[in-house]
C-alpha cells in the first residue's frame, strides 16, 4: 500500500463527516485481551487430566504447547503479529508453579509474579480469572453453588485468592486488572430445587467479593445459556449474574457464545450498560452451540463492535477474546481472531455515525437505511492497512509465511 492510497481514503471518509485518524487512535488506545488458554487447549500447568466443567477443545493439530516457557514463546511470536494494544488474559491453572503445584485455595502472587515480568517486558496489561473447572472437587458440575460447605468454601477461598493475585498484579503493572468469575454450576436434566442453588451462589459471592481491594481490581460475573453437562440448567443464569451486578455493581461479563444462537449481545449492551459499572465483552462465535470457534470480522463481531461505538460504551468496555480451537495452528487462531476482532472495530470506528444519528432523530429512516449500506463500500480496508503499517506488522496475509515458518522450526520439533 502506498500513502497515498490512504489520503484518498481520509478524503472520502471526510466526505461523511469520519475522520479517519480519530478512528485509528480510538483503534490504538483499544486494547484487547488475548486469552492465554488457546495455546495449550485450556491445559494449565497444574496437572495432566481431562477438561471438565462443560468445556471441550477439538482437534488434535500437532504443536501445542506443553510448557510454561513454550506458552509464552508461541503467545510472544502471535503477538508481534497484531497491530494495536493488547493484554493477556490469565486463568489460574497458568501459574509458574516451579517450585511445586499447590492446589487452587494456596495459590499466591509468587505463582505469577514471572507472568507479570513477561508482560511487563512486551508492555502488556493482565487480566485474570480463578478457574473453577477440571478439578476434583468440581467433578460433580458444581463450584460456589455446591451443597457441600466444605467444597463450597473451598472454591470461595481460591476466588478470593484469584482477586488478591489480580489486585496485586494491578498493582505492581498500574494498570487495573479485571477478574472475572465463571463458574460451571449446573443441571443436566431438569432439576428441582433451582432456588436453593442461586441463594447458595449468591451467598458465596457475596463472601468472595467482601474485601474492598481497591481500584487495581475490576470485578466482573460471568452469565451463560447452558453448557456440555448443564443443557436443563445453569445456575449463573443471565437473568441471575444481572441481577447481582447491578445490585453490587459489578461487571458484566457478555460472552457471544453464551446465549442462545438467535439472541445478539449488540442489543443488550444499552440496556446493560444503563445500571452496571462496566461491561467485560468475550468475543467468541458459537457455531449452533458454545462451541469458541476462531472470531471472525463478520456480521455477528461487527454488529457488537457497532453498538459499542455508537453508544459511546468504549470507555466502559473491556475486551477480551474466549476461543479455542485444537483443529488448526493454534498461533494462526490467535492472529486470525485478534486481528478479525481489531477489523470489526475499525469498520465501528470508521462508521458516520453523527450523521445516522441526524437521519434518524430526523425520523428520515430512508436516508439512515441508504446511508448504512452504501457505507459499506467505503475503503476501510486501506485503513487497516494503514493501521498495521504504522504498528509494524503484515497488513495482509503476510503473516501467515511467519507462522509457518515458526511451525516448520519451532512447532513441528515438539
Amino acid at each position: 500500500m502506498n500513502s497515498l492510497s490512504y489520503t484518498v481514503a481520509k478524503e472520502q471518509f471526510a466526505a461523511v463527516g469520519v475522520d479517519a485518524e480519530q478512528a485509528l487512535n480510538a483503534l490504538q488506545s483499544t486494547p484487547v485481551s488475548m486469552h492465554c488458554w488457546q495455546g495449550d487447549d485450556v491445559g494449565g500447568f497444574e496437572r495432566e487430566g481431562d477438561l471438565t466443567g462443560g468445556i471441550q477443545v477439538t482437534g488434535n493439530y500437532p504443536g501445542k504447547a506443553r510448557s510454561i516457557d513454550e506458552l509464552r514463546r508461541d503467545f510472544k511470536f502471535a503477538q508481534s503479529l497484531i497491530p494495536g494494544t493488547k493484554r493477556l488474559n490469565l486463568h489460574a491453572i497458568y501459574g509458574d508453579f516451579a517450585a511445586g503445584v499447590v492446589d487452587r485455595d494456596a495459590i499466591e502472587y509468587q505463582h505469577f509474579a514471572s507472568w507479570v515480568d513477561y508482560c511487563r517486558e512486551l508492555g502488556l496489561g493482565i487480566d485474570f480469572n480463578p478457574t473453577c473447572f477440571s478439578h476434583e472437587k468440581s467433578a460433580d458440575g458444581f463450584t460456589l453453588s455446591h451443597p457441600d460447605d466444605g467444597i463450597r468454601a473451598f472454591w470461595v477461598d481460591h476466588c478470593k485468592r484469584a482477586r488478591s493475585i489480580a489486585a496485586r498484579i494491578g498493582k505492581e503493572l498500574g494498570n487495573p486488572v479485571v477478574t472475572n468469575v465463571w463458574i460451571p454450576d449446573g443441571f443436566k436434566d431438569t432439576p428441582v430445587d433451582r432456588k436453593g442453588y442461586r441463594q447458595r451462589l449468591e451467598s458465596a459471592l457475596d463472601e468472595v467479593f467482601a474485601e474492598d481491594l481497591g481500584s487495581d481490581n475490576i470485578d466482573a460475573v460471568e452469565c451463560k445459556l447452558f453448557g456440555i453437562g448443564s443443557e436443563s440448567c445453569v445456575i449463573g443464569s443471565h437473568e441471575f449474574y444481572l441481577g447481582y451486578a447491578v445490585t453490587h455493581q459489578k461487571w458484566l461479563c457478555l460472552d457471544m457464545g453464551h446465549f442462545h444462537p438467535t439472541e445478539q449481545i449488540a442489543d443488550k449492551l444499552s440496556s446493560v450498560q444503563q445500571f452496571v459499572p462496566g461491561v467485560l465483552l468475550h468475543v467468541s462465535r458459537g457455531v449452533r452451540w458454545d462451541s469458541d470457534h476462531v472470531v471472525l470480522c463478520d456480521d455477528s463481531t461487527t454488529a457488537v463492535m457497532e453498538e459499542l461505538v455508537r453508544g459511546d460504551f468504549l470507555p466502559t468496555t473491556r475486551i477480551g477474546l474466549d476461543f479455542f480451537d485444537g483443529s488448526i495452528n493454534r498461533i494462526a487462531a490467535w492472529v486470525i481472531g485478534t486481528r478479525s476482532a481489531q477489523r470489526s472495530l475499525l469498520k465501528a470506528l470508521l462508521e458516520p455515525v453523527a450523521l445516522l444519528r441526524q437521519f434518524e432523530r430526523n425520523g428520515d429512516y430512508t436516508s439512515r437505511l441508504a446511508m448504512l449500506e452504501e457505507t459499506k463500500n467505503l475503503p476501510w480496508g486501506v485503513v487497516w492497512e494503514e493501521f498495521c503499517r504504522r504498528n509494524n506488522v503484515p497488513a495482509g496475509a503476510g503473516w501467515l509465511n511467519a507462522v509457518k515458518t515458526y511451525e516448520r522450526e519451532v512447532l513441528s520439533k515438539r
